[in-house]
């Protein structure tokens, strides 16, 4: 009659053991963080008697899984950036002018010379010295045109091609745009998500809205402008070839050169080539180091294509200088004094430690496609998110003490089981949270508190199919297993439908309201499985036990 397997009891058991043991580290939050965070800090800088000492506020042997606390709860920093996607036109134009030059040489008989002129950001001008082979320029250039990648452009060209007197217009057609504009965006998204995960930020929300903005948001960063200063800077390193010295009057760019300033040394500038020999995206790796007098340093590594086309520069310009920029500015012009074909190197400059092992952590992240103007930034202060917490725990201990009341009061003994079970759904959600590292938000707690009201509800069937069984059945044992039998379905129904509303949620919705339906999925799940299997279990229990001849529920 009512009775459940051996086995289903163990399982049970078990499970209700395993998720209150992993949501225990939550209770001591302050030493289980101190600890994660030493442990970090030791694999990845070493041991030290400070970090060995934090690393003892909590016990190797226990789970130190935490769930997450989110800006509104933490405290933080907060940014809305918009990206200036027509940065990225100009460095198109760059690159594409030594491809088209090339191929406009091979006809030098038809056009003559070639000249690039001066214009605006988003087109590449080429004088020809013979207009009347303006006609076969114009076929050479559309000749070089490549497919847009991308869904929205097919069959398209990235490059619309027209000529005027003596000059060659080239500029970047409309789908072309979109897709670059797309691509730089993505870019953006992933570099600076690489940065902020570089510095051991916990759960950062980066993503995308709009059409060219960014919103970030990391908990647990002291500012606004310290994370501005980690994701702020473009770090946009070339390696040009240097022309010669220059003046503070020659300072700015034509169509093949560009003059620059040292970071260094002030009043000196330099004159480079406009078009780098390698940039930074082809490097694969940048640590901090220090150089053979001892002076902090960064080492660098590019990639076989960035490899190769360092090697064959050294090789053909041993004794000529080489500048290294970055952002505009020129950090050394050390001359070439033997070929490197390693593809490695080091930058020097006047760097402290700190500067250098910065550097390393903007060149491993890579280059920002196009710059960053930040329309809003909050820095939101830990007490703020105490507050949160605060107002948090008390809805929750208000509506558990309300469901806890009314169970008790309107079924008994019957209602201690529920609550039993109340508690160890609880328990259940903050340990499936810590173990998949869920970030708890707000909006993350409301959903915690929808579920313990929802918790009972299962409960509530089954307790008054158990009341209309017991008017009919042939006593207890068999009214407790058909109140099971026959609320199983109308269980299943409502709870499937309410977790198919936080699917949607979740797949639809970003930042709060997914926080919300991750808790609010979680606590469905694990309030059917306490209603189910650990209510059903406990009242097995006591009926074994007690074999009463009647019951009340």
């Amino acid at each position: 009659m009512l009775q459940i397997d051996t086995w289903k009891r163990v399982v049970i058991i078990l499970v209700c053991l395993t998720g209150l043991v992993m949501a225990a580290p939550n209770l001591f939050y302050g030493n289980v963080e101190r600890h994660n965070d030493a442990v970090a800090e030791i694999e990845a800088l070493g041991s030290t008697p400070e970090r060995v000492e934090a690393a003892s506020a909590w016990p190797d042997f226990l789970p130190s899984s935490l769930v997450n606390l989110g800006l509104d709860l933490r405290g933080g920093a907060h940014l809305l950036a918009e990206v200036q996607v027509e940065d990225v036109y100009e460095t198109r134009m760059d690159g594409l002018w030594p491809e088209m030059r090339d191929a406009l040489r091979e006809a030098r008989d038809t056009v003559g010379t070639i000249r690039r002129q001066p214009s605006p950001p988003d087109e590449l001008r080429i004088r020809i010295s013979r207009p009347e082979g303006l006609p076969e320029a114009v076929d050479i250039a559309r000749g070089l045109a490549q497919p847009v990648v991308s869904l929205t452009g097919v069959g398209a060209t990235d490059i619309d091609v027209a000529g005027q007197g003596d000059e060659l217009i080239i500029t970047l057609s409309e789908a072309e745009r979109q897709a670059t504009d797309d691509r730089t965006i993505q870019q953006s998204l992933e570099i600076i998500r690489r940065r902020v995960d570089e510095v051991g930020t916990r759960e950062p929300t980066i993503q995308r809205q709009g059409a060219d903005r960014i919103l970030i948001q990391v908990p647990g960063i002291g500012s606004a402008a310290e994370l501005k200063a980690l994701i702020g800077t473009t770090a946009q390193l070339t390696f040009n070839p240097v022309v010669g010295p220059a003046t503070a009057d020659d300072v700015g760019s034509n169509g093949r050169e560009v003059v620059l300033p040292s970071l260094d040394e002030e009043g000196v500038f330099y004159r480079l080539e406009r078009s780098p020999v390698v940039t930074g995206e082809e490097l694969t790796d940048a640590q901090p180091t220090f150089d053979q007098n001892g002076r902090p340093a960064v080492n660098f590594r590019f990639n076989p294509s960035g490899a190769r086309k360092f090697g064959d520069y050294t090789a053909q310009n041993i004794g000529s200088p080489f500048a290294i920029v970055l952002d505009d500015e020129v950090i050394s012009a050390p001359v070439i004094q033997d070929h490197i074909p390693g593809g490695s190197g080091i930058i020097t400059g006047n760097f402290s430690i700190e500067e250098s092992t910065r550097l390393a952590v903007l060149l491993r992240a890579g280059a920002l496609p196009a710059e960053l103007i930040f329309l809003e930034e909050r820095t939101i202060g830990p007490e703020l998110g105490q507050d949160s917490i605060n107002a948090g725990q008390i809805a929750c201990l208000v509506a558990f003490a309300a469901v806890l009341l009314f169970m008790m009061l309107s079924y008994g003994l019957f209602g201690v089981f529920a609550n039993v079970a109340l508690i160890i759904n609880v328990g259940l959600i903050f340990g499936v949270l810590s173990i998949i590292g869920a970030t708890l938000t707000l909006p993350g707690i409301a959903g915690i508190v929808l579920t313990i009201g929802m918790a009972v509800d299962a409960n509530v069937l089954v307790f008054e199919r158990i009341r209309e069984e017991l008017k009919t059945a042939k006593g207890p044992a068999r009214a407790i297993e058909l109140g099971y039998e026959r609320a199983l379905s109308a269980i299943i129904d409502a709870n499937i439908t309410t977790f198919m509303t936080a699917s949607i949620l979740f797949a639809m919705g970003s930042g709060p309201v997914r926080g919300f339906a991750v808790t609010l999925g979680i606590g469905i799940l694990t309030s059917v499985f306490t209603a189910i299997f650990v209510t059903r279990l406990l009242v097995v229990l006591w009926f074994e036990r007690r074999r009463p001849r009647t019951i009340e529920v």
